[in-house]
């Protein structure tokens, strides 16, 4: 499998040239009409992971290959892609149309006390394809349009208003059935690791200062799942190209920034309700996976 696609690939890929605002660490957010971004003669595009969200407004017919799942699409549909599961379009017609936007997961987690790996279109193992009728299809490319208009407006809260037409945007879909034309190839690996991170996700969020993060290690999952911590590891990785141990310190981190963004908890009470034993592990922790310190990060 190709390595994993970054936004800065896909800039290159697409356009040649780079966001002035891509390095800064605000989640990053577009939006595309997909006729935009068509090459005639490009390569296919390559099965692997990408560091970013996507969402996805599709009108043709093809066949998405996404994990260990082929969809088949005729018409119109809204596909969810996420950076924990690989993925691949064919193309079985010449007609590109439609829209989609890209957008990192810190676009939300910065600003809101909501976790995005819980929605059922992006956890591991789901069905991320909702085939649309004429009447939701309007309704979808009107909220795309909204968006568009948005990202070249001078409105200064232009990104708030974005996260809520994305927010809109995966509500209604969640109110849609999704496609039934899936063929499920068993797979063990993507079982354990779709249970490990629901029980990683059942940790949060943290509501208060007497609540405290317990499962911590590979270990511990796997005492949990009744599994050797190898064969853990080993299906989390192969199922997402992440360990167990980077999902942990990843999903620690951010509930550590959203604690210190929207409470009025002291440091040394958000250290203990993430498992910390002194608030020196944590200041340790957060300047490592941050680059900077706790009560420099609260003052941004």
């Amino acid at each position: 499998m190709a390595h994993t696609e970054t936004l800065e690939d896909f800039y290159k890929k697409k356009f040649n040239w780079l966001p002035d605002n891509l390095s800064q660490d605000i989640g990053h957010f577009n939006v595309f009409r997909s006729e935009d971004c068509y090459i005639p003669g490009a390569k296919p595009v390559q099965y692997s992971r990408r560091d970013f969200y996507k969402i996805s407004l599709f009108r043709g017919k093809g066949v998405i290959h996404y994990a260990d799942k082929s969809i088949e699409m005729d018409g119109t549909a809204l596909v969810f892609f996420n950076p924990v599961v690989p993925y691949t379009f064919e193309n079985l017609n010449d007609k590109h149309s439609g829209r989609f936007c890209i957008y990192k997961e810190s676009f939300f987690t910065e600003m809101l006390r909501s976790n995005i790996h819980q929605l059922p279109m992006f956890s591991p193992g789901a069905n991320p394809v909702y085939v649309l009728n004429a009447e939701q299809e309007t309704i979808v490319l009107a909220l795309f349009d909204k968006m568009l208009a948005e990202l070249n407006s001078d409105y200064i809260f232009k990104y708030d208003l974005l996260r809520n037409y994305v927010t809109e945007l995966i509500h209604y879909a969640l109110k849609i059935q999704p496609s039934n034309r899936l063929y499920q190839h068993p797979d063990a690996n993507s079982r354990i690791t779709s249970i490990f991170t629901e029980l990683l996700e059942r940790q949060f969020p943290i509501e208060s200062p007497s609540q405290r993060f317990s499962l911590r290690s590979a270990k511990d999952f796997a005492d949990q799942l009744s599994v050797h911590v190898n064969h853990l590891n080993r299906a989390v990785r192969q199922t997402t190209g992440k360990t167990t141990t980077d999902h942990i310190m990843e999903r620690l981190t951010s509930e550590a920034r959203a604690l210190l963004r929207h409470t009025n908890w002291n440091v040394s009470e958000i250290s203990y309700c993430l498992g910390f034993e002194a608030p020196t592990h944590f200041n340790n922790f957060f300047k490592k996976q941050t680059s900077t310190t706790p009560s420099a990060f609260r003052l941004v």
